[in-house]
């Protein structure tokens, strides 16, 4: 039996406030927000470090969790899945990136300028909502289907 999948992503803000997105052919050769699947036994906060690490090299901080958003079968992923997306905003000290095969290439990006890129459907709506947010201090889980 298939059950939906929970995955942790990452919005993650470099030393000079820039956010990286990462361009997969697993999402169409679209840009994304690193994260992947939540292993048993992990914490969703662990998955993320993982996850984070494996795919990008980077090592993060600051982590607030943003977003709970799923997909049921979105034709942008090479796959029939139905995820369950738990994003997170956090920081890193570095802006070295080191990709696994996951992804092909990766742009650091300031908020203002996501518009220029082909963003995944849940990245966008995701990164558009940050942007929007009125304080560093607003504490707000957004919760959405797409």
């Amino acid at each position: 039996m298939e059950y939906p999948e929970p995955t942790v992503g990452a919005v993650i803000f470099n030393p000079d406030g820039k956010v990286l997105l990462c361009k997969s052919h697993k999402w169409n050769d679209q840009y994304i927000i690193p994260g992947g699947h939540i292993e048993l036994g992990e914490t969703m906060e662990e998955a993320l470090k993982r996850e984070v690490l494996e795919e990008t090299g980077l090592e993060i901080y600051d982590i607030e969790l943003v977003s709970l958003t799923e997909t049921v079968y979105d034709r942008s992923f090479h796959e029939r899945k139905h995820f369950i997306f738990i994003d997170y905003t956090c920081r890193t000290d570095s802006t070295h990136v080191v990709l696994n095969d996951e992804a092909e290439e990766y742009e650091w990006v300031d908020l203002k300028d996501i518009d220029q890129y082909d963003l995944g459907g849940f990245v966008k709506k995701l990164l558009k909502e940050i942007r929007h947010k009125p304080s560093a201090y607003a504490k707000e889980v957004l919760y959405g289907y797409l």
